[in-house]
């Protein structure tokens, strides 16, 4: 049985697959060809992540295809629906990489209060000609401990989130219309663990109350966060996004940003990815990354490992 890994799979993953007798091809097709490629190799197993779109059109045009299966958590590039309809199962990975993005987060969100996003885009132009300027006008860094971080979305890589949020000791508060409570488990490097238990507010009360934002939802039809929430939030707060392109209103974002409103912003993700668009990219209060919330070596031999005994398991049974 041939399996292509489209968007790509780790070394692990190919070696345990290929290891039960699976052929696994690694060659990345774009998509305009990809139907041709899945025919013409007689591939049963479409692997992705995010970049490739399995559409009910590549559906229809693959009449060979037993599985797909998704390298992360969101579904929201795959028809599920009618592929589920057409006798082929979906797959993901939902645990494997919600450290990963977790962490990435964070590290857009000590970016931001440190200005290590402005810090490395000055210091390499005027750090040996204006260093004691450089170093006063980022000398009012603030301390995250204290401070509240307000949660939008409290699933696997939301309560990831929240364990780090309260290793830096700050209040954490969090909004899921799908989740009135939650305890989470923090766990220490000695065996020692503490569980803290959690009930969701309402949008609003998390908006108003929170220093930081950072959101962990499914793609939506509708902004996460929209013009009128800004209104709400408190005055220099930080947002991250490290969820979906299209979770947050970035024109709106920008406009916050430029009154002040908005104090950075940490943006993974884009609306018109992959060629965001460049007021965000030039923007001197948002810290920039290329959706890697996912890309670590630890998060993609996970996600390899659960693609692979999974696809075992359904078919060596």
């Amino acid at each position: 049985m041939t399996i292509l890994a489209n968007d790509g799979i780790s070394a692990i993953g190919v070696s345990t697959l290929e290891s039960k007798g699976f052929n696994v091809l690694t060659t990345t097709v774009a998509q305009e060809q990809l139907a041709n490629y899945i025919n013409e190799k007689k591939v049963s197993v479409l692997l992705v992540r995010s970049a490739t779109k399995v559409t009910k059109e590549l559906i229809d045009q693959c009449s060979g295809l037993k599985l797909i299966g998704r390298g992360g958590i969101g579904l929201d590039n795959i028809d599920v629906s009618y592929a589920e309809k057409k006798g082929i199962k979906v797959i993901n990975t939902p645990e494997a990489s919600s450290s990963s993005v977790a962490e990435l987060a964070f590290a857009h969100l000590l970016s931001g209060v440190r200005f290590l996003y402005d810090a490395n885009r000055n210091m390499p132009l005027d750090g040996d000609s204006q260093f004691k300027k450089l170093k006063k006008s980022y000398s009012g860094g603030i301390e995250l401990r204290n401070k509240t971080l307000g949660i939008i979305g409290f699933g696997r890589i939301g309560q990831e989130t929240a364990k780090i949020a309260l290793g830096f000791g700050m209040n954490v508060v969090y909004h899921d219309p799908a989740l009135d409570k939650a305890s989470i488990e923090l766990s220490f490097f000695d065996g020692q663990s503490v569980t803290f238990n959690f009930e969701s507010q309402s949008k609003e009360e998390v908006l108003k109350s929170s220093d930081y934002i950072t959101l962990h939802v499914p793609a939506q039809k509708a902004y996460t966060i929209n013009k009128k929430d800004f209104t709400v939030m408190k005055n220099g707060v930080g947002i991250i996004n490290t969820a979906r392109g299209g979770a947050i209103d970035e024109v709106a974002l920008v406009e916050e940003l430029d009154n002040g409103k908005v104090s950075f912003a940490g943006l993974d993700v884009f609306e018109s990815e992959p060629k965001p668009e460049i007021r965000i990219l030039m923007h001197p209060n948002i810290s920039l990354s290329p959706h890697i919330g996912a890309s670590t070596v630890e998060a993609q031999n996970r996600i390899g490992m659960e693609l692979a005994t999974q696809i075992i398991d359904i078919f060596k049974a």
